[in-house]
């Protein structure tokens, strides 16, 4: 799982994603807008689906026909991100109207100079729709959250992780044409050397790939 799984067309897409413009968190601050939330600000890391309809209300706000794109856990120094929830996450959003994605970031706390606690909403990006390698995600098919894929992902991954104590896990929710549906990309340690499990975001079962 963890050899060319790592090359899967869901993390290609996102990179190229990110490549057009999608803004690390370490760099968010700089070129976003700072948008205080409404809702109350949990306590402590939050799971995928949370963090992401938090974002989905301020994209909403931005343009109506939003599609979602991605969305990937992030870090905060000094808060441990843990069984599939993070102080951090970042996602994209398309809009077909307005032929441009923005990325939108939701944090349980401040980190200066550049997270603030809340949204942050980067900077608008040229866009010319979804393609196969990089589809829209249906927030219908979100069905399952990020701390329950990490617990079937740790299921398949178990005898990697115990041979590597220390490697966290990452989270990246995406789509493409080749899934049934989207995909929580669950990875321990990096690209090269990890350990990497597709879960179905809808079903909940684990994706093989070869």
């Amino acid at each position: 799982m963890h050899g060319t799984a790592l090359k899967a067309t869901v993390v290609i897409a996102i990179l190229a994603l990110t490549s057009c413009g999608v803004t690390p968190s370490s760099e968010t601050g700089k070129n976003a807008e700072a948008v205080e939330t409404k809702s109350p600000v949990a306590q402590g890391p939050i799971t995928g689906k949370t963090a992401f309809w938090e974002m989905y209300k301020s994209a909403r706000a931005w343009s109506s026909d939003i599609v979602p794109l991605s969305l990937e856990s992030k870090e905060i120094p000094g808060i441990k991100n843990a069984d599939g929830k993070a102080a951090m996450w970042s996602a994209s959003f398309g809009s077909p109207k307005l032929h441009q994605f923005r990325t939108f970031s939701y944090s349980i706390a401040a980190s200066k100079p550049d997270i603030i606690q809340g949204i942050m909403i980067g900077n608008t990006k040229p866009w010319n729709g979804p393609v196969n390698d990089a589809m829209a995600v249906d927030p219908s098919d979100l069905m399952v959250d990020s701390d329950t894929a990490f617990q079937t992902a740790l299921a398949q991954a178990a005898a990697w992780v115990r041979k590597n104590p220390g490697k966290d896990a990452s989270f990246t929710l995406g789509n493409a044409s080749r899934f049934p549906a989207p995909v929580w990309y669950v990875l321990w340690g990096d690209k090269k050397s990890g350990y990497a499990v597709y879960v179905n975001a809808k079903t909940g079962t684990v994706v093989k790939i070869k």
